[in-house]
């Protein structure tokens, strides 16, 4: 009779099956769920406080074209390139595409500093999201942001009858419009990145992006300063992003309407390059 070995070594475990196994989420050359993702985040982080972010800005264009309609009534003709036109026509594109500016930089900025002043910014930089990935979840929010306010802000001045915006062009209303939330989205992320606190964003506003809105020829034909102010102007970015979008609506611009696409078509991809750059260094994000 021959005895069991109690010494054999056991019988090896069966291997984990292929579907037993731990799945492992593959990535391809973009991470679509991890960038509709961040985006989802920035547009429903405005949206849940709409009145402030939302309304209270589309309030604000309707006061302005409120009060220069009480103003100037139907006696506000212009001169110059735009000779015969009523102001208030004039001025409501303008003031559309200041909306615009306004709330895609405050959109940026504002959701960078909280992230740095909460210490939630790993909730963006942990994920597997490349730094191009983060410069178009942010930049992503800012358009979205912007485009809605000036959007609600153009049927709010139209149905009102403030002005009368007619469109005579379409494809300087889309280009100038989207480049201008671009523009501004990414001052946003540079200003939020560089921010140690809210003060230093009301700084960026109140001495850069507030000047630039007003000496842009928002609320007049720049073509009544004197030579010195005109090639002060003609150097303003805001000055090409307001004269295209007018354009579309009106028919006439200040300055080339070419000259005008060329500038902001540049300093958008700068302005995309500079984000991706800042994202990719970690600068004031990673030790």
């Amino acid at each position: 009779m021959t005895s069991t070995d109690s010494s054999a070594a056991p019988a090896p475990a069966p291997a984990l099956s292929t579907s037993a196994s731990r799945n492992v989420r593959q990535y391809g050359a973009v991470n679509g769920l991890g960038l509709w993702t961040l985006f989802k985040r920035e547009v429903g982080r405005f949206m849940k406080v709409w009145m402030q972010t939302i309304l209270a800005p589309v309030v604000t264009t309707l006061l302005f074209m409120t009060v220069f309609k009480l103003a100037f009534g139907d006696r506000g003709n212009l001169t110059g390139d735009f000779e015969g036109l009523n102001y208030n026509d004039f001025l409501a594109p303008g003031l559309i595409v200041m909306a615009i500016l306004q709330n895609a930089f405050q959109n940026t900025s504002s959701s960078l500093v909280q992230a740095k002043f909460n210490s939630t910014y790993v909730d963006f930089l942990m994920p597997p999201l490349s730094p191009l990935e983060l410069t178009a979840g942010f930049l992503g929010g800012a358009i979205v942001r912007g485009l809605l306010v000036a959007i609600i802000s153009g049927i709010g001045i139209q149905l009102s009858g403030l002005a009368s915006l007619s469109v005579t062009h379409v494809w300087p209303i889309l280009w100038f419009s989207m480049t201008s939330a671009i523009v501004l989205g990414g001052l946003g992320a540079i200003g939020g990145i560089w921010a140690d606190k809210f003060d230093h964003l009301s700084a960026v506003t109140n001495f850069v992006i507030v000047p630039l809105s007003f000496l842009s020829g928002t609320f007049y034909d720049i073509k009544v300063m004197t030579p010195p102010f005109q090639l002060m102007a003609h150097l303003d970015p805001f000055f090409y992003m307001i004269d295209g979008f007018r354009y579309g609506f009106l028919g006439v611009s200040n300055s080339s309407i070419w000259t005008g696409v060329t500038y902001t078509g540049a300093l958008s991809a700068i302005s995309i390059l500079a984000v991706w750059w800042l994202f990719r260094s970690g600068y004031k994000l990673k030790a």
